[in-house]
């Protein structure tokens, strides 16, 4: 993550990853307090089209070998995801969560980003259920290492081409195999989309500061319209406005245009760990609000709040200090991090 006010900082990367991840926060707010925010979910179309984004701008902006890109990676999601994972697992032992089954092959495969069927629900998620989208992540990331030892002018037709044969596979074969439903879903294609507006980016290739912020609005008011209507939505209508999002803005960035706000850049800095932490925060609250007596309505804003101020105060005792920690440490005198929003 990127420090607040450091040189070269995108502040509208930022802004887009805090949204991202307050939209999440809502989204199971509402969940869990009797409300529809369905469209929350949409904010981890925004997370994808952001991480294809900068990790191709930061292969392009310094050589970087896959070792090394793949040792800065694990540093940066691993740590605190392994112990978020883990509180889930002795929250369930203790009998805090006594909707979650428990096995070895599920907590194993949880740990490893491998995609199995849940004993809990059937679905393909995680032990933290919001870590089906660290799959993906870490999936994207293997494969453009493998793209990194190619020469720079073919790695994003390589990797393009290689996303695209694996959606159209799930469009014409039916499998139920795990690893074959997870990574042959379109979805996967915002981070093609995110290395795309990257390229453009970097070249210059940017629209005009009217055209910017008509973009923009265009991917608030899609999402808004969505959201309003309570419309059915996927990865084929929620890509296209994640990326009218992140063209929009860094285009307006790009022309000077934001500036940087200590809060929002903040919740940027701590994006990750309000993600990872905030269902415990909203599952404590919601149960305190019950045995309150608290409307729905306070109950949602107390919800909202308390996952939140957990994911910012994870970033701040357990995040930074981890990835401290492993400066010193494992990669001490051989890895230095390379910050997300400072590409």
């Amino acid at each position: 993550m990127t420090a607040q006010g450091k040189p070269g900082t995108l502040y509208g990367i930022q802004y887009l990853r805090a949204l991202a991840a307050l939209a999440v926060v809502i989204f199971h707010a509402a969940e869990r307090t009797g409300h529809a925010f369905a469209i929350g979910a949409a904010g981890v179309d925004i997370f994808f089209v952001i991480s294809g984004f900068i990790m191709w701008v930061i292969a392009e902006r310094r050589a970087i070998a896959p070792g090394r890109f793949l040792l800065d990676r694990v540093r940066r999601i691993v740590p605190v995801y392994w112990l978020a994972t883990s509180v889930m697992v002795a929250g369930a032992l203790a009998g805090l969560f006594p909707n979650l089954v428990l096995t070895g092959e599920h907590v194993t495969a949880s740990l490893f980003f491998l995609p199995v069927r849940s004993p809990s629900s059937g679905e393909l998620w995680p032990v933290l259920v919001q870590g089906w989208t660290l799959n993906y992540e870490m999936f994207f990331y293997l494969a453009f290492a493998a793209c990194l030892a190619l020469p720079s002018h073919l790695r994003l037709a390589v990797i393009a081409a290689v996303f695209g044969l694996l959606v159209t596979l799930g469009l014409l074969v039916k499998s139920d195999a795990p690893l074959f439903l997870m990574y042959t879903r379109p979805i996967i294609l915002e981070f093609i989309a995110g290395m795309l507006i990257a390229r453009l980016w970097l070249n210059g290739h940017v629209p005009s500061r009217p055209l910017a912020l008509a973009l923009i609005g265009l991917g608030l008011a899609g999402f808004a319209t969505i959201g309003i209507l309570r419309l059915l939505f996927d990865e084929w209508t929620c890509g296209p406005l994640a990326c009218m999002l992140v063209y929009g803005t860094v285009a307006l960035e790009k022309h000077g245009g934001i500036a940087g706000l200590p809060l929002p850049v903040m919740l940027g800095d701590a994006s990750y760990s309000i993600y990872l932490w905030h269902t415990f925060a909203i599952s404590v609250a919601a149960k305190a609000a019950i045995l309150l007596g608290l409307s729905p309505a306070i109950a949602f804003v107390l919800c909202v709040c308390a996952g939140t101020a957990l994911g910012i105060a994870g970033y701040h005792l357990i995040e930074q200090p981890l990835l401290r920690g492993s400066r010193r440490g494992w990669f001490a005198g051989r890895f230095r991090s390379e910050r997300q929003a400072r590409p």
